[in-house]
């Protein structure tokens, strides 16, 4: 059997496959150019494999097309899904159709008087002193006012006029419009006028009908308006997507992963669970495997090749419950990841008087310049400029045959007429080695300071913490990350190039459910607490499929001072004392004060029904070499770092044995990336097979 787990990225879709079944492993030795087999104990293996994400004269789909190269098949052959256990991903399909605006046209049906509510939004103004503000572009094309209200206890001022409502939708429906978002106030509390228009969309045809008091069924018009806005946008797309993949794989059992780090089977998934479905996958990989390498606070750093995400671990997953990506605001529950556009395809440009890195990626087609198809100078050049990248380490997948090196000379011939440019503008005389590195050096400011956002500016001491560094680009700049941040430690696994993707197969089945309450927190409030998350427990049960499974059940509550806008989430507990308590020192921390005299408002109640699945293991490694013995490097290069060159010896990473340790700088490389040991830092292997570097 086999068992895939995939991380479709915004430049290469990486895969990771269990499997017992040893034809494949034989095939694939015969081929060990594209793919890293690793072998577990009970006659399992792990085979590893990175392909570009976009590639349109060779194939439709990424993740597809690589489980047909695993398995032998050719592009026209069905797939033997009999021989499939389950494929688990995560999907960036969803994002970049916000990102680039390409959803499905959207109609907006909104209490009559309320038909610019979502426009003004909050009126909250980012940038002060800007004189020209850009409001962000709506993702419905029409809005429909309805002709009906509900007061906020529920009495009906205004009943729905139905044959309206009929004539309205019929017209749009005749523009072509397929997607419906349906937002009423207060109907979070008193959903019968959303359920009556919902039926009539639905006699009417429209095949997408988003209601709001399903997707986030909590207060606030505007932020549920929007939820509901971008699910009904996104939907369809992610229908299209998941019925395209399981048409490939008929009877296969298919999962994907959602913005909060849980599995959820694909015909569940929903748009306004989909936004960080690929990041998700990264940051459960990095906390599940830091835990097994025994580190509890983790900063998560993940550099792929088109941006950086960076999150933060203390025990248990950090989730917002508000949040606004690609200008969208979202009141769903998502894992709080911070996200620059900051990658390995991040392009370098000098605007004539400073250098730029990003936020455009130059993707994987053209890609940067040394991919050989015209692309323009990204981080990537910049280290292979300075030697921290050598084809001659790098898969021969370029060109238009995909079959060429990176090409190194291209790059150079680049880096100096860049480097004479800079000197033509400002009289600064530098190398062409000196420009790389200064793009490199703003590329590491950007990604340092995101990781200050989610850790140092809300009151956690990163000094204390491992930086569990991971994705394609991620270890090409580990050390510098951490100097700049004063980090000690760095936690690289044997599949970090790939760990989203391996996050997938470490992932759990998670369903959670929310329901709004805006009450203060008394000792007579909590039996009505237990009964609303017997509720929402019955309901997030009933997506899990299998009933007997081993579950696990997580009650949160989302406190606020009365007044206040900004809630914080403590553990549920039937002692008001002890969650105030909670409640109080988390407030300390983030804003370092408390408010005794205040009353807390629980805004709102979730529940979480967790169902274990079975995970891969990981293979303990011997040492078979005498403990004085170091590994051989493969060969000494030119290195530039710190400002000179120096001569660094090359190891492959295959090559190290528990107990090995070895003082930078050097270099090593993988199968799927490459590790930079920078002067003064040690790199030492464990018996599990990671590498964890050490500031001397």
């Amino acid at each position: 059997m086999l068992k895939v787990f995939a991380d479709r990225g915004g430049t290469f879709t990486d895969i990771v496959a269990v499997t017992n079944n040893q034809a494949i492993i034989d095939r694939l030795s015969r081929h060990p150019e594209g793919f890293l087999v690793v072998t577990l104990p009970n006659q399992q293996w792990i085979i590893v494999y990175k392909l570009l994400s976009e590639n349109p004269e060779q194939y439709q789909d990424a993740a597809i097309q690589g489980i047909r190269d695993i398995m032998g098949i050719s592009s026209n052959e069905p797939i033997p899904s009999e021989a499939i256990e389950v494929v688990k991903m995560g999907t960036t399909v969803a994002t970049n159709a916000l990102l680039e605006r390409k959803g499905d046209r959207v109609v907006l049906l909104i209490t009559k008087g309320f038909k610019d509510a979502l426009q003004i939004g909050y009126q909250n103004r980012p940038n002060i002193f800007a004189r020209h503000i850009v409001l962000p572009t709506m993702l419905y094309e029409q809005v429909i006012e309805i002709n009906e209200r509900y007061d906020a206890y529920g009495n009906e001022l205004i009943p729905i006029n139905i044959e309206q409502a009929k004539n309205d939708l019929q017209v749009v429906y005749n523009t072509g419009v397929r997607s419906c978002a349906i937002v009423f106030m207060h109907s979070d509390r008193y959903p019968e006028h959303e359920q009556q228009i919902a039926k009539i969309a639905q006699e009417i045809g429209f095949t997408q009908i988003s209601v709001s008091h399903q997707v986030s069924p909590l207060m606030k018009l505007v932020s549920r308006g929007d939820t509901t806005v971008v699910d009904a946008y996104l939907t369809p797309i992610l229908r299209r997507y998941v019925n395209q993949v399981a048409s490939q794989l008929p009877g296969v059992k298919l999962m994907f992963m959602k913005s909060d780090g849980g599995l959820v089977a694909a015909e569940q998934f929903q748009g306004k669970d989909s936004i960080l479905s690929g990041p998700a996958g990264g940051i459960v990989g990095a906390v599940q495997s830091s835990k097994r390498a025994g580190f509890e606070l983790v900063i998560t750093f993940d550099m792929g090749g088109t941006s950086t995400d960076v999150a933060h671990f203390k025990g248990e997953y950090e989730r917002q419950l508000d949040s606004e990506i690609a200008g969208a605001r979202m009141r769903v529950p998502v894992l709080a990841i911070n996200t620059i556009a900051a990658g390995g395809g991040s392009i370098l440009s000098f605007d004539g008087s400073s250098y730029r890195v990003g936020p455009k990626s130059a993707g994987s087609n053209p890609g940067p310049a040394c991919y050989r198809r015209g692309g323009p100078l990204t981080v990537t050049d910049a280290n292979v400029m300075l030697g921290k990248i050598h084809p001659q380490y790098f898969p021969s997948v370029f060109g238009i045959d995909g079959n060429l090196p990176l090409d190194k000379d291209t790059v150079i011939q680049q880096f100096t007429q860049l480097a004479q440019d800079i000197q033509g503008a400002t009289l600064n005389h530098s190398t062409p080695e000196q420009v790389a590195a200064g793009f490199i050096a703003i590329a590491v400011e950007n990604m340092a300071n995101a990781i200050k956002k989610i850790s140092l500016q809300r009151g956690y001491d990163v000094s204390q913490y491992v930086l569990c560094c991971f994705g394609g680009a991620g270890g090409q700049v580990a050390c510098l990350i951490a100097d700049t941040l004063g980090m000690k430690k760095i936690f690289l696994h044997p599949y970090a190039g790939v760990l989203s993707a391996y996050g997938m197969g470490l992932a759990d089945v998670r369903a959670i459910r929310e329901g709004g309450v805006e009450q203060p927190l008394t000792q007579a409030l909590i039996p009505k607490l237990h009964q609303l998350m017997e509720y929402l427990e019955t309901q997030a049960i009933s997506e899990i499929d299998e009933a007997n499974a081993q579950t696990e059940i997580v009650q949160k509550i989302n406190l606020k001072y009365e007044g206040t806008n900004s809630t914080l989430t403590v553990n549920f507990a039937d002692d008001v004392v002890s969650m105030r308590q909670e409640f109080e020192d988390e407030h300390k921390s983030r804003y370092g004060f408390i408010q005794l005299d205040k009353t807390l408002i629980v805004e709102s109640v979730s529940v979480e029904v967790i169902q274990k699945m079975e995970t891969p293991e990981e293979p303990l490694i011997i040492r078979n070499r005498p403990l004085d013995k170091t590994p051989a490097s493969v060969e000494i290069v030119r290195m530039f770092t710190a400002d000179r060159w120096y001569n660094t010896p090359v190891y492959r990473r295959e090559d190290l044995q528990p107990e090995d340790s070895i003082n930078g700088p050097a270099i090593f490389v993988e199968k799927i990336s490459t590790i930079i040991v920078e002067p003064n830092w040690q790199a030492r292997l464990t018996e599990r097979n990671h590498l964890i570097l050490q500031r001397l």
